[in-house]
C-alpha cells in the first residue's frame, strides 16, 4: 500500500494510543474522507512547492502516492493540478489542525510524511522546507516543535541537541532528563506501530529515538565539561 493510503486507512484505527489522541473526532482518520483528501492534497501540492515539477518528480510523487488500480488516471490528475500552483495548501492544513487539534501527535505524522515526500528526489529544497514550516505553524506546532522535527529529518542547526529535545538551553538536568525519557517514550517505534503507521513511518520512529538519544548525551556531555571548567 502507498505511503499517504497507508495514512488515510491504516494511521488511526481503533488501535490509536488514546492518551497520544484523546480527543479525535468521530470517524477516525481511517474512516475520515476529508482527512484524506487534506493529507492527499498537502502532500500533492508539496510537489510544487519547489517551483519545478518534472517527470522524474512526478516518478518520485507517484512512488508515495501509489494509486488504486484503475485510479492512476486520477492521481495523475491531481498531480496535474498540483503542479499549476501551491494556492490553497494553508486552508487544507487549517482544516486538519481544526479536526485533529487534540491529536497533535496525529498532526506530527502528517509533517513527518511531508519531509518524507520532500527528501524524495534527494533533497528538501528552500520553498519546500517554507512550505512544511508553514504546515507546522497552521497546526500550532512551536518554532522549537517544528525546528525538532527538521532535525530529525535533516540533521539539527548548528548541531544544537536542544533542538531536537525541544528544551530551553537554561533547563536543569533534571527537567531534561524528564523531557528526554518523555520523548523517547512518544518516539518509540511500537507507538508508531500501535497507530497502524506504514513502515516509512516506523522507520522515522527508529531515527527519532535515535536522534533523541544523541541529543540527551551530548547536552550531558557539554555540561559536564562546562562543570569541569567552572571547577578548574
Amino acid at each position: 500500500m502507498s505511503f499517504w493510503r497507508n495514512i488515510a486507512g491504516l494511521a488511526v484505527r481503533r488501535t490509536v494510543d488514546d492518551a497520544a489522541c484523546p480527543d479525535c473526532p468521530a470517524g477516525l482518520p481511517g474512516e475520515d474522507p476529508a482527512f484524506t483528501t487534506a493529507v492527499t492534497a498537502l502532500g500533492a501540492k508539496l510537489a510544487r512547492a519547489d517551483g519545478r515539477v518534472d517527470q522524474g518528480e512526478f516518478e518520485s510523487f507517484s512512488e508515495v502516492f501509489q494509486a488504486e488500480p484503475g485510479s492512476e488516471r486520477n492521481l495523475r490528475r491531481l498531480f496535474e493540478l498540483a503542479r499549476q500552483t501551491t494556492h490553497g495548501f494553508e486552508g487544507y492544513a487549517r482544516r486538519l489542525a481544526k479536526r485533529y487539534r487534540g491529536c497533535p501527535q496525529l498532526l506530527e505524522d502528517v509533517v513527518d510524511g511531508l519531509f518524507h515526500i520532500a527528501a524524495s528526489d534527494g533533497a528538501v529544497t528552500d520553498d519546500e522546507l517554507a512550505y512544511i514550516g508553514r504546515v507546522a505553524e497552521i497546526f500550532g506546532f512551536s518554532p522549537l516543535v517544528f525546528r525538532r522535527l527538521k532535525a530529525t529529518h535533516l540533521g539539527s542547526d548548528a548541531n544544537d541537541p536542544y533542538t531536537v529535545l525541544d528544551v530551553p538551553h537554561d533547563a536543569s538536568d533534571e527537567n531534561i532528563r524528564v523531557v528526554w525519557k518523555r520523548r523517547l517514550s512518544e518516539a518509540h517505534p511500537d507507538r508508531a506501530r500501535g497507530r497502524g503507521l506504514p513502515s516509512e513511518f516506523i522507520e522515522v520512529a527508529e531515527a527519532k529515538s535515535a536522534a533523541i538519544n544523541a541529543a540527551y548525551d551530548a547536552i550531558m556531555r557539554e555540561r559536564r565539561q562546562i562543570a569541569l571548567a567552572g571547577a578548574a
